[in-house]
């Protein structure tokens, strides 16, 4: 299990989606920087995308009762402590 402190995310949907007017289906959020960015199910990857140019590996679902984490670098869902659900706002 992994250790992780909280991080403050960087927007309340995906933050590049926002920027240019696209959509998303599913969002992630960095647990190392909060970059909030799309799943891999949507047109644009925002989060995979974030990691490639970052090499930040550690994302968790930002998706209302979801707690889970993905690790890119061994492709595996990780546990993390300390991981914090997200309730339906």
């Amino acid at each position: 299990m992994v250790a992780s402190p909280p991080v403050e995310p960087s927007a309340d949907g995906c933050e590049d989606c926002l920027a240019v007017g696209g959509r998303w289906v599913h969002l992630r959020l960095c647990l190392t920087c909060g970059h909030v960015g799309c799943c891999d199910s949507s047109p644009s990857k925002h989060a995979t995308a974030h990691f490639r140019s970052s090499g930040h590996p550690l994302v968790q679902s930002f998706e209302p009762g979801e707690e889970w984490a993905w690790c890119y670098a061994d492709e595996a869902v990780v546990g993390v402590a300390g991981l914090p659900s997200r309730s339906h706002s």
